[in-house]
């Protein structure tokens, strides 16, 4: 995985993950999505995993042991992704087809096309350039028409030049 300089992150135990009480967690998970997701907070580039935990009235370790419980997966990852699935409607949508890849990042929160990229292919191991040339729906205007049927051409007769 050179491309992209992208590690594999290795997973840690944390202690504070156990305290957590499971239905507090169930709780908090639901009100994380809430804000994340459909009040679309990944969108907004300043948008942490403290002010998150300061929306909900919990501190950083709590958002952090319901996330990687919950979601297997860190706060940064889980923000992430939702920005990718938003960027890959995007990128196959012919509405947003005249937009570069850095107004795409921007749209779904990214701060600059490199994190985006990053990003990108560590969720769906192609670029997003190449994601999109590979998703592309044709639309009906796209497709060839067919040849129009005319009349065929007349058969020449004997002795008559071409």
């Amino acid at each position: 995985m050179a491309k992209y300089n992208i590690t594999e992150k290795k997973e840690k135990e944390a202690a504070y993950r156990g305290l957590v009480n499971p239905t507090l967690m169930d709780e908090l998970k639901e009100k994380i999505l809430d804000i994340i997701l459909i009040q679309k907070k990944y969108k907004d580039k300043d948008y942490s995993a403290k002010r998150l935990a300061e929306d909900l009235g919990t501190n950083t370790r709590y958002i952090s042991a319901v996330v990687n419980v919950r979601f297997h997966m860190n706060y940064t990852m889980l923000i992430n992704k939702y920005r990718i699935e938003e960027a890959m409607t995007l990128l196959t949508d012919r509405r947003y087809n005249d937009l570069n890849m850095e107004d795409i990042s921007a749209m779904v929160g990214f701060s600059n096309r490199q994190s985006f990229y990053a990003a990108f292919y560590r969720l769906n191991g192609v670029t997003p350039r190449d994601y999109k040339l590979q998703h592309m729906i044709p639309q009906p205007a796209d497709k060839k028409k067919p040849a129009k049927r005319g009349r065929k051409p007349k058969a020449k007769k004997e002795g008559e030049k071409e």
